[in-house]
């Protein structure tokens, strides 16, 4: 840190104006990072610039301060912030130096309301998980062959296109059961309830997808509502939860029996079974060929082990087989005399013949 040092100018202590600025700046280095609330105003943001800057501005005696974020931080909140909006800016206080201005450095921005949301939402949380709404053991698998697929999503929805499209697309035989009802706003809460319900009334539904693309935090509210997450854990078929972005993940996606990461994800499960169908087909047309085929393997090996042991094989290397007249093998001299016949049997064919001597 430079130091900050003083002109010698007659009796008066006299700083330059980079001394001055540095000596203020290093002095706000050291106040503590604060919370700071007001509207944002003149938001500028561009794809070029490292930082994005605004203006916080006191709506009620118009008291402004400006303020400054690194763009890839900003960016990474996802806020989709505009003027007039209300926010909390958490950040320390900083002085440009060269041009003397002073400025709030952000390190996290929130709306208005959002940390007593989060707040509530892991109390809620908490308590749901200590019912057991989110342990695996309730999670069932989804159905193997699905003969209805209820979809509760919102009207005119892009999600609603893209999981319907996706199902339509890679698995044609499923007949799809659409609710469209509101998923954001006051309203949304009451109806994505009455939506699963409706659906789970028709008889043929044997799987629900709970879908709307991605938005805002409070955009996402409704799903982490109360009311929401126990129509999930208590609907009679299983859930899958294709609720905003992959790195959203609001309450109603632990009750889910399944959680896709997005509503065309949703639909890909199917074409997932629809592939383990078809590859268990494919095995159970081919089971009987290969069944066929290893029978035939062992019976070739049977009969060429029964070819190593025939007589037969024996005969062809020039060894041939004696009977007496009653038919008995001989295998010994003992089991002839001198002057009995016998039959020889070759290879191909035979002869009789007379024993003229008897070796011992």
């Amino acid at each position: 840190m430079a130091k900050v040092e003083a002109l010698p100018y007659n009796d008066r202590t006299v700083y330059s104006v980079a001394a001055f600025n540095r000596g203020v700046g290093q002095w706000l280095s050291r106040l503590p990072t604060v919370w700071v609330e007001g509207e944002v105003t003149e938001l500028r943001r561009h794809d070029r610039w490292a930082t994005v800057f605004f203006t916080l501005k006191d709506p009620a005696d118009g008291s402004c301060v400006g303020v400054a974020m690194a763009r890839g931080r900003f960016d990474a909140q996802r806020l989709d912030l505009s003027d007039g909006e209300r926010v909390h800016v958490f950040g320390r206080p900083e002085l440009y130096e060269q041009r003397g201005e002073f400025k709030l450095r952000a390190l996290s921005i929130e709306r208005f309301g959002v940390g007593a949301h989060l707040a509530s939402l892991e109390r809620l949380k908490a308590t749901l998980a200590a019912e057991g709404l989110f342990s695996d053991e309730r999670k069932r698998p989804l159905p193997f062959l699905p003969r209805c697929i209820g979809i509760v999503t919102g009207n005119a929805a892009a999600a609603k296109r893209d999981v319907v499209t996706t199902i339509c697309s890679r698995f044609p035989p499923a007949s799809v059961l659409v609710a469209e009802t509101y998923v954001q706003g006051p309203r949304a809460a009451a109806d994505i309830v009455a939506a699963i319900g409706a659906l789970c009334e028709h008889p043929d539904v044997d799987v629900v997808v709970l879908t709307r693309g991605g938005g805002s935090f409070e955009d996402l509210l409704p799903f982490s509502d109360e009311r929401v997450v126990r129509a999930v854990a208590d609907c009679p078929v299983p859930v899958v939860s294709a609720v905003g972005h992959e790195q959203d993940t609001p309450l109603c996606d632990l009750a889910a029996d399944v959680r896709a990461s997005t509503p065309t994800a949703a639909g890909s499960t199917l074409e997932r079974e629809e592939h383990r169908l078809e590859r268990t087909r494919e095995r159970l047309r081919l089971a009987p060929a290969l069944a066929v085929e290893r029978k035939r393997a062992a019976l070739e090996k049977s009969a060429a082990k029964l070819v190593a042991l025939s007589p037969v094989q024996t005969l062809e290397r020039g060894y041939a087989i004696v009977r007496t007249d009653s038919g008995e093998v001989v295998t010994s001299t003992t089991g002839v005399s001198t002057g009995a016949r016998v039959d020889v049997t070759l290879a191909e064919g035979g002869f009789g013949a007379r024993v003229e001597e008897v070796a011992p």
